[in-house]
């Protein structure tokens, strides 16, 4: 077993930086998008197998040190009770928002092993196929919650705002009933099998400070502090939340991810004694080779004081990247750490 990744979170000295990348499983790769061409997102999402066969392409294509479940954060709040489709071109949709009461007491707290055992039973599966530790994850209240909100995707969130401002208490309601869900959702993914836990909070950029600290970290502070027992490394990504870091570090979570818009350098400063998990801009990997291991070494060596670094994209790689560009930061990231 390459357990790199799982010292990097704990702080422990590592022979090399080890490198995943996020939505590694995906669009970019040829493989997935034969799986993919046989089935909607949602069925692949639901049938463990083919879970199991996209989620070990990026390890063995390109040598990732790490695995994380192939799903989507939403699958969480379909088991809640609210009806989910994805639509080409649109991303996620909910035909029933929850603005008021009356929707959000539709909303169920859902039995993890019987409303998402195909999750779990992916996750068991992985881990009998997996060289390298295996990540679970769920999204962070804040962001699933702008999902239910909004209906789908959102350029200026004003719904979500709107309910926030207007109707604070509904809002906290609304956050509350997410949280108890993914507790048991996340807690339910390291009995099956997760070696590490990432919540990601993909919103979380469009809060001020004190909003975020009012109506979001609350939340993410509760979900880490009651998985603490499982004895996994937790991760927390607030994309966009370079003005989020110093609260963010309060959070309870043994690694920060980091998106590319704070040298990651300065963000060490901030965060401490905590591992860092990022943040290379998913463009550079357009960078010619050259450029893009310069690029690579100049982040690594930013990152020489972290107490652990784990290397990422500081979000999801673009569907669009050749997959020879991200084989070559995996080279680089390899070699140009080795000590």
């Amino acid at each position: 077993m390459n357990d790199t990744f799982l010292k990097a979170c704990r702080g422990e000295k590592t022979s090399y930086t080890p490198i995943w990348m996020m939505r590694q499983a995906g669009r970019y790769l040829p493989e997935y998008q034969k799986v993919r061409g046989k089935v909607s997102f949602l069925e692949l999402c639901k049938t463990p197998e083919l879970c199991v066969e996209v989620s070990l392409q990026p390890v063995d294509i390109l040598g990732m040190d790490a695995a994380i479940l192939f799903s989507d954060i939403l699958i969480l709040m379909e088991a809640m009770g609210a009806p989910l489709e994805f639509h080409e071109g649109r991303g996620p949709i909910f035909h029933t928002t929850i603005r008021d009461q009356a929707a959000l007491d539709r909303l169920t707290v859902p039995d993890a092993d019987e409303a998402t055992g195909f999750v779990m039973e992916t996750i068991r599966l992985l881990r009998k196929e997996l060289r390298v530790p295996l990540i679970g994850f769920a999204g962070a209240p804040f962001t699933c919650a702008t999902y239910l909100i909004e209906g789908g995707s959102s350029k200026v969130f004003w719904e979500t705002k709107k309910l926030m401002y207007q109707e604070p208490q509904l809002f906290h309601r609304l956050m509350a009933k997410i949280t108890d869900s993914t507790i048991p959702y996340l807690q339910a993914q390291a009995r099956a099998g997760a070696q590490a836990l990432q919540l990601f909070d993909s919103w979380a950029g469009i809060l001020a400070p004190d909003d975020f600290a009012e109506f979001a970290l609350p939340y993410v502070k509760q979900i880490l502090a009651a998985l603490q027992p499982c004895k996994v490394p937790l991760i927390y990504f607030a994309n966009n939340g370079a003005t989020l870091l110093e609260l963010s570090a309060t959070s309870g979570a043994d690694v920060l991810g980091l998106d590319w818009r704070i040298p990651i350098g300065s963000a060490i400063k901030i965060v401490g004694k905590k591992a860092v998990q990022g943040n290379l801009d998913p463009f550079a990997l357009l960078l010619p080779k050259d450029q893009l291991r310069e690029k690579i070494k100049l982040l690594l060596d930013d990152a020489k004081d972290a107490h652990g670094h784990i290397f990422n994209l500081g979000h999801g790689i673009h569907q669009f990247t050749p997959p020879e560009q991200a084989k070559i930061a995996v080279e680089a990231v390899h070699e140009l750490s080795s000590r």
